[in-house]
């Protein structure tokens, strides 16, 4: 073992075979996980207000994850890095990972605005794929947030993606991801029409979107929604 002050805990190519039996792996996984649930905590707060408030939730789910020790070790290594907590902790922005699926893309909006309005939260980096969409057509709206979470030797800042997105998008990306991403596919006959089929897919929930968004707007000239 390395005695360097970056311990190096992974000699071999299969980061399983350590992770299982390192503490300070599995402590740092640990405050993800305590990353995750405080962020969702947020967020389940201004939904429960909203539908005190407006008698309706601008949030339909949220998703949590944390990333696997296989999907760490490969980031880091792409990045040139070795596989530390200090390395992950300081060029890793997705290991804790939260989605949020909205009913509505003004609901995007708005929940990302009143999340970033939190006094401890600290909006990092912000990328909006629903005014720039993805030339495969995918869309969300993706926020870096830092946000200090207390342990008994003090607090710590941590970083976690929060995806925002409505439904369709969600049902889109989801989909997208199982087909276009088989061990293979992309050298397969019609592989090209398949993601032109995928796109096209793409503008179809877009014209769906902005047209419920267009329903709410009419309904909400009668109603505070």
């Amino acid at each position: 073992m390395n005695n360097n002050n970056q311990e190096t805990w992974l000699a071999t190519p299969d980061p399983r075979l350590f992770v299982s039996n390192t503490a300070k792996f599995n402590e740092l996984m640990m405050k993800y996980r305590c990353t995750v649930r405080e962020v969702q905590t947020k967020l389940e707060v201004l939904n429960d207000e909203f539908s005190v408030e407006y008698q309706r939730n601008p949030i339909s789910f949220i998703k949590t994850r944390i990333k696997s020790p296989e999907s760490i070790y490969k980031k880091l290594q792409k990045l040139g890095y070795d596989f530390t907590a200090e390395n992950i902790l300081n060029h890793l922005n997705d290991v804790a990972g939260i989605r949020v699926v909205c009913a509505f893309i003004d609901d995007i909006y708005t929940v990302a605005d009143l999340l970033a309005g939190q006094d401890d939260i600290k909006v990092l980096q912000v990328k909006d794929y629903i005014k720039n969409p993805k030339p495969n057509g995918y869309r969300s709206y993706h926020m870096i947030v830092e946000i200090p979470i207390f342990f008994s030797e003090g607090k710590t800042p941590m970083r976690a993606e929060v995806q925002i997105r409505t439904n369709g998008m969600d049902f889109w990306a989801t989909l997208e991801h199982q087909l276009r991403y088989k061990k293979g596919l992309e050298e397969m006959d019609g592989y090209e029409d398949i993601s032109e089929e995928l796109t096209k897919c793409a503008i179809e929930l877009i014209e769906m979107d902005n047209e419920m968004q267009g329903i709410k707007n009419k309904i909400g000239r009668f109603y505070n929604i």
